[in-house]
């Protein structure tokens, strides 16, 4: 499953200052079990727009991750929390099925 949400940087600060404190977070969060990666996306027209994603196993493994906070994310994310607006877009399933381009299928 995909967790998945905006974020939009406050004047004075920057999305590189924002991706520092991603990146800390996000190293220990990819350890709890069913972690499986996350990106972070910067609009091009918009460079305090970002889009962030998160990939699990299964929502009960992001859901058990949730339900004991490593106290060293929780204080990366509020140390970023002043600067930021952060809203949830959504948590996703894996699809059923995926279409793709013909230039992108495989024989």
């Amino acid at each position: 499953m995909k967790f998945i949400f905006e974020v939009r940087i406050k004047d004075g600060y920057q999305a590189e200052d924002y991706a520092d404190a991603w990146l800390r977070a996000s190293a220990i969060i990819q350890q709890a079990p069913g972690a499986r990666g996350t990106e972070l996306h910067r609009k091009l027209d918009d460079p305090k727009h970002l889009i962030a994603i998160a990939r699990w196993d299964s929502k009960a493994s992001r859901d058990a991750m949730e339900s004991t906070p490593d106290p060293r994310v929780k204080q990366i994310i509020q140390s970023a929390a002043p600067f930021v607006e952060i809203r949830l877009l959504g948590e996703f399933d894996e699809p059923e099925w995926v279409v793709y381009p013909p230039e992108h299928q495989t024989s």
